[in-house]
Protein backbone atom coordinates (compact mmCIF):
# COMPACT_ATOMS: atom_id res chain seq x y z
CA UNK A 1 0.00 0.00 0.00
CA UNK A 2 1.45 3.59 -0.79
CA UNK A 3 0.78 5.86 1.81
CA UNK A 4 1.10 9.88 1.30
CA UNK A 5 0.11 11.48 4.03
CA UNK A 6 -2.01 14.74 3.97
CA UNK A 7 0.21 17.66 2.64
CA UNK A 8 0.93 20.74 4.55
CA UNK A 9 1.55 24.02 3.14
CA UNK A 10 3.22 27.13 4.67
CA UNK A 11 5.08 28.35 1.47
CA UNK A 12 6.57 31.40 1.61
CA UNK A 13 3.95 34.15 -0.31
CA UNK A 14 4.47 36.23 -2.66
CA UNK A 15 4.52 39.37 -0.27
CA UNK A 16 7.40 38.10 1.70
CA UNK A 17 9.08 37.17 -1.21
CA UNK A 18 8.56 41.00 -2.91
CA UNK A 19 9.35 42.43 0.66
CA UNK A 20 13.29 40.19 0.82
CA UNK A 21 13.79 41.10 -2.68
CA UNK A 22 13.39 45.24 -2.39
CA UNK A 23 14.95 45.47 0.86
CA UNK A 24 18.09 42.96 -0.38
CA UNK A 25 18.57 45.43 -3.45
CA UNK A 26 18.43 48.29 -1.00
CA UNK A 27 21.32 47.28 1.39
CA UNK A 28 24.94 47.97 0.57
CA UNK A 29 26.00 46.00 -1.04
CA UNK A 30 23.55 44.77 -2.65
CA UNK A 31 21.78 40.77 -1.46
CA UNK A 32 19.25 38.39 -2.43
CA UNK A 33 18.42 35.85 -0.25
CA UNK A 34 19.53 32.18 -1.51
CA UNK A 35 16.37 30.26 -0.25
CA UNK A 36 14.65 32.10 -3.64
CA UNK A 37 16.72 30.03 -5.92
CA UNK A 38 14.36 27.20 -5.32
CA UNK A 39 11.61 27.43 -7.07
CA UNK A 40 10.69 24.41 -10.12
CA UNK A 41 13.50 25.35 -12.38
CA UNK A 42 15.92 26.64 -9.90
CA UNK A 43 15.84 23.19 -8.12
CA UNK A 44 15.73 20.81 -11.09
CA UNK A 45 18.96 23.06 -12.18
CA UNK A 46 20.59 22.37 -8.38
CA UNK A 47 19.50 18.22 -9.52
CA UNK A 48 21.55 18.67 -12.51
CA UNK A 49 24.74 20.52 -10.50
CA UNK A 50 24.97 17.70 -7.97
CA UNK A 51 25.78 15.63 -11.18
CA UNK A 52 28.69 17.35 -12.42
CA UNK A 53 31.85 15.98 -12.28
CA UNK A 54 33.77 19.12 -10.58
CA UNK A 55 30.72 18.88 -8.21
CA UNK A 56 31.98 16.70 -5.48
CA UNK A 57 29.89 17.33 -2.63
CA UNK A 58 26.93 15.12 -3.44
CA UNK A 59 28.50 12.14 -4.43
CA UNK A 60 31.11 11.91 -1.95
CA UNK A 61 28.09 12.23 0.67
CA UNK A 62 26.28 9.59 -0.77
CA UNK A 63 28.74 7.37 -0.51
CA UNK A 64 29.71 8.04 2.79
CA UNK A 65 25.67 7.64 3.98
CA UNK A 66 25.72 4.33 1.41
CA UNK A 67 29.01 3.46 3.47
CA UNK A 68 28.11 3.80 6.88
CA UNK A 69 24.21 3.66 6.72
CA UNK A 70 23.82 0.48 9.03
CA UNK A 71 26.10 2.60 12.14
CA UNK A 72 23.32 5.77 11.63
CA UNK A 73 20.27 3.29 11.58
CA UNK A 74 21.55 1.49 14.66
CA UNK A 75 22.37 5.12 16.29
CA UNK A 76 18.71 6.43 15.29
CA UNK A 77 17.47 3.18 16.67
CA UNK A 78 13.25 1.97 16.06
CA UNK A 79 10.36 3.83 16.62
CA UNK A 80 11.98 7.30 15.05
CA UNK A 81 9.69 9.85 12.99
CA UNK A 82 12.47 11.13 10.39
CA UNK A 83 12.20 14.54 9.21
CA UNK A 84 14.77 15.87 6.19
CA UNK A 85 14.99 19.97 6.34
CA UNK A 86 15.27 21.12 2.59
CA UNK A 87 14.53 17.60 1.03
CA UNK A 88 14.99 19.03 -2.71
CA UNK A 89 14.50 15.77 -5.06
CA UNK A 90 14.56 13.30 -1.89
CA UNK A 91 17.37 11.40 -3.45
CA UNK A 92 19.61 11.02 -0.71
CA UNK A 93 17.11 10.27 1.75
CA UNK A 94 16.49 6.97 -0.33
CA UNK A 95 19.92 5.71 0.52
CA UNK A 96 19.35 6.07 4.57
CA UNK A 97 15.58 5.00 4.19
CA UNK A 98 17.31 1.59 2.68
CA UNK A 99 19.04 1.10 6.19
CA UNK A 100 16.25 2.09 8.20
CA UNK A 101 14.03 -0.77 7.09
CA UNK A 102 11.67 -0.41 10.38
CA UNK A 103 10.78 3.63 9.56
CA UNK A 104 7.22 4.27 9.80
CA UNK A 105 6.80 7.73 9.68
CA UNK A 106 8.93 10.58 7.69
CA UNK A 107 8.36 14.20 7.21
CA UNK A 108 10.25 16.38 3.98
CA UNK A 109 9.80 19.47 4.32
CA UNK A 110 11.31 21.68 1.35
CA UNK A 111 10.06 25.56 0.33
CA UNK A 112 9.41 25.01 -3.83
CA UNK A 113 6.10 23.11 -3.48
CA UNK A 114 5.79 21.41 -6.66
CA UNK A 115 8.72 19.96 -6.58
CA UNK A 116 8.01 18.70 -3.22
CA UNK A 117 5.14 17.06 -4.01
CA UNK A 118 6.11 15.38 -7.06
CA UNK A 119 9.50 13.83 -5.16
CA UNK A 120 7.25 12.84 -2.35
CA UNK A 121 5.27 10.90 -5.00
CA UNK A 122 8.33 9.23 -6.53
CA UNK A 123 9.16 8.61 -3.06
CA UNK A 124 6.17 6.74 -1.50
CA UNK A 125 5.75 4.64 -4.88
CA UNK A 126 9.47 3.15 -4.05
CA UNK A 127 8.74 3.08 -0.09
CA UNK A 128 5.57 1.41 -0.09
CA UNK A 129 4.05 1.46 3.72
CA UNK A 130 5.85 4.06 4.55
CA UNK A 131 3.90 7.19 5.99
CA UNK A 132 5.19 10.64 4.13
CA UNK A 133 3.33 13.36 5.53
CA UNK A 134 5.19 16.36 3.29
CA UNK A 135 5.34 19.96 4.85
CA UNK A 136 6.04 22.65 2.46
CA UNK A 137 7.78 25.71 4.70
CA UNK A 138 10.76 27.79 4.86
CA UNK A 139 12.55 25.64 6.95
CA UNK A 140 15.11 27.82 8.83
CA UNK A 141 11.80 29.29 10.91
CA UNK A 142 10.02 27.57 14.02
CA UNK A 143 7.18 25.19 12.97
CA UNK A 144 4.62 23.47 14.60
CA UNK A 145 4.61 19.94 13.63
CA UNK A 146 1.95 16.93 14.81
CA UNK A 147 2.06 14.95 17.77
CA UNK A 148 4.62 12.02 17.66
CA UNK A 149 2.22 9.74 16.17
CA UNK A 150 3.45 7.08 19.36
CA UNK A 151 7.00 6.99 18.33
CA UNK A 152 10.21 7.64 20.34
CA UNK A 153 11.90 10.51 19.28
CA UNK A 154 12.50 12.82 15.99
CA UNK A 155 15.98 11.77 14.41
CA UNK A 156 16.56 14.93 11.49
CA UNK A 157 18.10 14.94 7.83
CA UNK A 158 19.87 18.09 6.91
CA UNK A 159 22.27 16.89 3.97
CA UNK A 160 24.02 18.36 1.20
CA UNK A 161 26.35 21.36 3.47
CA UNK A 162 23.18 23.53 3.39
CA UNK A 163 24.27 24.59 6.91
CA UNK A 164 27.17 26.40 4.87
CA UNK A 165 24.94 28.47 3.68
CA UNK A 166 24.85 30.30 6.84
CA UNK A 167 27.06 32.70 8.33
CA UNK A 168 28.33 30.87 11.67
CA UNK A 169 25.97 32.85 14.26
CA UNK A 170 23.73 32.56 12.00
CA UNK A 171 23.60 28.93 11.52
CA UNK A 172 23.74 28.63 15.62
CA UNK A 173 20.51 30.56 15.28
CA UNK A 174 19.46 27.67 12.80
CA UNK A 175 20.22 24.57 14.50
CA UNK A 176 18.98 26.16 18.00
CA UNK A 177 15.66 26.12 16.04
CA UNK A 178 16.27 22.82 14.67
CA UNK A 179 16.66 21.71 18.47
CA UNK A 180 13.28 23.05 19.24
CA UNK A 181 11.57 20.87 16.37
CA UNK A 182 13.55 17.76 17.08
CA UNK A 183 12.76 17.99 21.11
CA UNK A 184 15.03 16.91 23.98
CA UNK A 185 16.57 13.87 23.16
CA UNK A 186 16.56 14.24 19.13
CA UNK A 187 18.87 13.65 16.74
CA UNK A 188 20.44 15.24 14.04
CA UNK A 189 21.79 13.75 10.88
CA UNK A 190 24.28 16.95 8.81
CA UNK A 191 26.36 16.57 6.32
CA UNK A 192 28.85 19.61 6.78
CA UNK A 193 31.89 20.43 3.60
CA UNK A 194 34.69 20.30 4.81
CA UNK A 195 37.94 22.71 4.12
CA UNK A 196 40.20 21.95 0.96
CA UNK A 197 42.38 23.02 -2.00
CA UNK A 198 40.57 26.01 -3.13
CA UNK A 199 41.39 24.91 -6.57
CA UNK A 200 38.61 21.97 -6.44
CA UNK A 201 36.54 24.47 -4.49
CA UNK A 202 36.82 26.96 -7.67
CA UNK A 203 36.09 24.11 -9.82
CA UNK A 204 33.18 23.12 -8.15
CA UNK A 205 31.21 26.50 -8.04
CA UNK A 206 32.57 27.36 -11.43
CA UNK A 207 31.72 24.17 -13.63
CA UNK A 208 32.98 23.68 -17.17
CA UNK A 209 28.90 23.59 -18.49
CA UNK A 210 27.74 26.76 -17.09
CA UNK A 211 24.94 25.49 -14.95
CA UNK A 212 26.12 26.60 -11.64
CA UNK A 213 25.64 30.21 -13.28
CA UNK A 214 22.16 29.67 -14.55
CA UNK A 215 21.26 28.51 -11.73
CA UNK A 216 22.26 31.43 -9.89
CA UNK A 217 21.08 33.89 -12.78
CA UNK A 218 17.72 31.63 -12.23
CA UNK A 219 17.04 33.74 -9.50
CA UNK A 220 16.36 36.88 -11.50
CA UNK A 221 14.29 35.40 -13.77
CA UNK A 222 12.48 34.33 -11.00
CA UNK A 223 12.09 37.48 -9.96
CA UNK A 224 11.10 38.99 -13.39
CA UNK A 225 8.29 36.42 -13.95
CA UNK A 226 6.73 36.07 -10.37
CA UNK A 227 7.59 39.99 -9.25
CA UNK A 228 7.16 41.62 -12.63
CA UNK A 229 11.20 42.64 -12.58
CA UNK A 230 12.95 43.66 -15.26
CA UNK A 231 16.02 41.93 -15.29
CA UNK A 232 17.73 41.52 -18.40
CA UNK A 233 20.16 38.75 -17.55
CA UNK A 234 22.80 39.03 -20.26
CA UNK A 235 23.36 42.08 -18.56
CA UNK A 236 24.50 39.79 -15.52
CA UNK A 237 27.30 37.36 -15.13
CA UNK A 238 28.11 34.45 -12.34
CA UNK A 239 30.79 34.98 -10.27
CA UNK A 240 31.94 32.43 -7.42
CA UNK A 241 35.22 33.14 -5.23
CA UNK A 242 36.81 31.71 -2.40
CA UNK A 243 36.92 33.74 0.82
CA UNK A 244 39.83 32.76 2.91
CA UNK A 245 39.21 35.21 5.57
CA UNK A 246 35.73 33.76 5.91
CA UNK A 247 36.11 30.06 4.84
CA UNK A 248 34.19 30.41 2.11
CA UNK A 249 32.49 30.40 -1.25
CA UNK A 250 30.84 33.16 -1.94
CA UNK A 251 28.41 33.94 -5.19
CA UNK A 252 27.42 36.82 -6.71
CA UNK A 253 25.66 38.25 -9.89
CA UNK A 254 27.62 40.90 -11.56
CA UNK A 255 26.56 43.72 -13.66
CA UNK A 256 28.23 44.43 -16.46
CA UNK A 257 27.28 47.67 -17.54
CA UNK A 258 26.07 50.83 -15.90
CA UNK A 259 22.24 49.91 -15.71
CA UNK A 260 18.91 50.72 -13.91
CA UNK A 261 16.34 48.13 -13.46
CA UNK A 262 12.74 48.54 -12.10
CA UNK A 263 10.34 46.28 -10.23
CA UNK A 264 6.84 47.64 -9.43
CA UNK A 265 7.22 51.02 -8.45
CA UNK A 266 10.57 50.16 -6.86
CA UNK A 267 14.00 51.76 -9.10
CA UNK A 268 17.51 49.96 -8.65
CA UNK A 269 20.53 51.62 -10.32
CA UNK A 270 24.05 49.21 -10.74
CA UNK A 271 27.18 50.50 -12.06
CA UNK A 272 29.61 48.35 -14.18
CA UNK A 273 31.06 45.35 -11.67
CA UNK A 274 28.69 46.16 -9.14
CA UNK A 275 27.42 42.49 -7.64
CA UNK A 276 24.84 41.20 -6.03
CA UNK A 277 25.75 39.17 -3.09
CA UNK A 278 23.42 35.80 -3.73
CA UNK A 279 24.94 32.76 -1.51
CA UNK A 280 27.39 31.75 1.21
CA UNK A 281 28.95 28.56 0.90
CA UNK A 282 31.12 28.19 4.17
CA UNK A 283 33.45 25.29 4.62
CA UNK A 284 34.68 23.52 7.89
CA UNK A 285 37.20 21.55 10.01
CA UNK A 286 35.66 18.62 12.07
CA UNK A 287 37.08 20.27 15.12
CA UNK A 288 34.94 23.91 14.06
CA UNK A 289 31.73 22.58 13.52
CA UNK A 290 31.63 20.07 16.68
CA UNK A 291 32.12 23.59 18.46
CA UNK A 292 29.16 25.51 16.39
CA UNK A 293 27.12 22.28 16.96
CA UNK A 294 27.58 22.30 20.79
CA UNK A 295 27.53 25.64 20.97
CA UNK A 296 23.51 25.84 19.71
CA UNK A 297 23.04 22.86 21.75
CA UNK A 298 23.76 19.71 20.10
CA UNK A 299 26.04 17.07 21.48
CA UNK A 300 28.72 15.36 18.85
CA UNK A 301 27.89 11.70 18.66
CA UNK A 302 29.71 10.23 15.83
CA UNK A 303 31.24 11.74 12.66
CA UNK A 304 32.28 10.13 9.92
CA UNK A 305 34.58 11.54 6.69
CA UNK A 306 36.04 10.20 3.30
CA UNK A 307 39.26 9.25 2.68
CA UNK A 308 40.39 12.27 0.73
CA UNK A 309 38.64 14.47 3.68
CA UNK A 310 36.30 16.68 1.34
CA UNK A 311 33.53 15.80 3.05
CA UNK A 312 31.81 14.77 6.69
CA UNK A 313 28.34 13.22 7.96
CA UNK A 314 27.94 14.37 11.67
CA UNK A 315 25.45 12.55 14.25
CA UNK A 316 24.06 15.03 16.66
CA UNK A 317 21.87 14.93 19.87
CA UNK A 318 20.09 17.66 21.30
CA UNK A 319 21.48 18.33 24.99
CA UNK A 320 19.46 19.26 28.03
Amino acid sequence: MIVVDRFRDFSVEQQAFHADVVEGLRGAPKSLPCKYFYDAEGSRLFDAICELEEYYPTRTEVGLLQTYGKDIAALAGDGIELIEFGCGSLQKIRVLLSAMTQLEYFVPIDISREHLLASAQRLSEDFPGLTISPLCADYTQPLELDDLNGVQKRVGFFPGSTIGNFTRDAAIDFLRVVAGILGLGGELIIGVDLKKDHSILHAAYNDSRGITADFNLNILRRINRELGGQFDLSAFRHLAEYNDGQGRIEMHLESLQDQTVTLGDETFSFHKGERIHTENSHKYSIEEFISLADDAGFEAMECWRDENDLFSVHYLRVMG
